[in-house]
């Protein structure tokens, strides 16, 4: 899709008007590339985040210490899913998400922005290798998440039904004033832990499993959106699945800060409270949401990125 025209009689470039709201401004930005990726990385978080919260808010409820007995069903995913919905009407699913909305917007569109600066800074050529891959997903991440962890803390609280908060300027205040800079910042090693080896392993799997399918000569492969989508997806999983433990410690340090004081204690209390199961508490849907969020976040990504001219 080309965003602009150049006029014949006065050879200016102008920009087209046909265009959505959203790539005009993309033109606009003309030679500022990592702005421009940083809005496409946002705009692709906010739709994927939106539609997929409730899978978020339902992973947190399960990592929580209402759910004690492991094979109750009401304990289960559905079983909370019937709970929520019961309590809070069905809208009580997507509670959380102002503070969601409010991490995204930043957190997504540094980590592609970072992405798009490591590759040319690095002068990294696709497709990645393997090794590139991980280290830009880690570094990536590893910026971005630090860079949001207050409004992390705040969104878990939101998401557990232990904390009243009413915004999150109060959540931020309240939390500084009783817990200090140390609350705002709870579970920061095990939240780039989880996220920093997710992105890694996910930018891993993703960038080698586009090569395979593209080296192939199946018709789908000239459909880009749907095969960026079906790696995304592979690649969520298996992340998922590795970084899973690492998200049970973060939820428990940042809602329970007073009990869950550093990562090697929560390590052993968790252990001994839950056995080995009770790192994957919460999986199921952590896995489809982290899943299907990413795998629709890049797959509008790479499209955004391809009409703007970034790719």
């Amino acid at each position: 899709m080309q965003g602009h025209s150049v006029d014949p009689k006065s050879g200016e470039t102008k920009i087209r008007e046909d265009l959505p709201v959203f790539y005009i401004i993309m033109e606009a930005l003309g030679t500022y590339p990592i702005l421009k990726s940083f809005l496409a990385g946002s705009v692709s978080g906010t739709f994927s985040t939106i539609l997929f919260q409730p899978l978020d808010l339902i992973k947190t409820r399960l990592q929580s210490k209402v759910n004690l007995n492991l094979d109750s069903p009401r304990n289960g995913t559905v079983g909370t899913v019937i709970h929520i919905i019961k309590k809070e009407n069905v809208f009580g699913l997507w509670r959380g998400m102002a503070p969601s909305i409010t991490r995204v917007v930043p957190s997504v569109g540094l980590y592609f922005s970072s992405i798009h600066w490591l590759k040319h800074a690095l002068d990294l050529k696709d497709p990645l290798a393997p090794t590139e891959a991980m280290l830009l997903g880690i570094t990536a991440r590893s910026m971005s998440g630090a860079f949001v962890i207050p409004i992390t803390v705040v969104k878990t609280r939101f998401e557990s039904d232990i904390y009243k908060y009413n915004s999150i300027r109060e959540a931020l205040t309240l939390i500084y004033k009783q817990e200090g800079v140390r609350g705002l910042s709870s579970g920061l090693v095990p939240t780039l832990l989880r996220d920093a080896p997710f992105s890694g392993l996910y930018l891993m799997f993703y960038t080698r499993l586009k090569t395979i399918v593209a080296d192939t000569s199946l018709p789908c492969t000239k459909s880009s959106a749907p095969i960026h989508f079906s790696c995304g997806v592979l690649a969520g999983i298996f992340a998922s699945i590795v970084t899973q433990p690492a998200d049970v410690i973060k939820t428990k340090m940042q809602l329970y800060p007073n009990e869950f004081k550093d990562v090697r204690g929560a390590i052993i209390r968790v252990y001994k409270k839950y056995g080995v199961l009770g790192y994957f508490k919460g999986i199921v849907p952590r896995m489809l949401r982290r899943t299907l969020v990413t795998a629709m976040a890049w797959t509008v990504y790479e499209e955004v990125t391809r009409n703007i001219g970034l790719k």
